[in-house]
């Protein structure tokens, strides 16, 4: 079960099938990213993609907080279902759900910049996988000038020498790396 934190819908609890193997942040994660996010940004006027979506918890999150633009990155076909359930459910119009693997989605030339990127790949994603992952939104126009790209992960994972590398923070046993597209060491 999911709960949305702040806004719009705040208090709403939402609650995925059993069936779905889901690992969705926790509401300490969720909060203190928010909380992060909501003193650097103006929600209502930036645009967000979410890659690996799950099943939306950060793009309920991001719709209840007024952030009008949020395209959200999702192969399951369950899923893809259950956000757009839930979007007509609560009557959010802000999500745009794009049923893809988010690798074959970031491999070309993205045609929109991003202020706002969060992924949340499986944790036991390969290393080569993770590289490919960061090389493709930083190199491929995702990223906009100012915008930044927050990676969830476990706490084992360091991406703190990556050159793009700005802060990270950690939450139990998530960690939220951020990075951007000018940042020097």
């Amino acid at each position: 079960m999911i709960r949305i934190i702040a806004g719009k819908y705040k208090g709403k609890k939402i609650t995925a099938p059993k069936n779905f193997e889901v690992r969705p942040t926790t509401d300490f994660a969720k909060e203190a990213l928010f909380s992060i996010i909501t003193n650097r940004y103006n929600i209502s006027e930036i645009s967000v993609l979410d890659l690996f979506a799950g099943i939306g918890s950060i793009d309920y999150e991001f719709a209840s907080r007024g952030c009008k633009d949020i395209t959200s990155v999702e192969l399951n076909g369950k899923h893809v279902k259950f956000i757009q359930d839930i979007n007509k459910l609560l009557g959010i119009n802000e999500i745009h759900i794009i049923k893809q693997n988010v690798f074959n989605f970031i491999e070309k030339e993205s045609y929109k910049s991003y202020d706002i990127i969060f992924a949340d790949p499986p944790f036991d994603m390969e290393d080569k996988e993770y590289e490919n992952l960061i090389h493709c939104v930083l190199n491929h126009n995702f990223l906009s000038k100012n915008g930044e790209f927050i990676l969830e992960h476990n706490t084992r994972k360091d991406l703190s020498e990556h050159p793009n590398f700005l802060e990270t923070r950690k939450y139990g046993n998530v960690r939220f790396s951020f990075l951007g597209l000018n940042s020097e060491k």
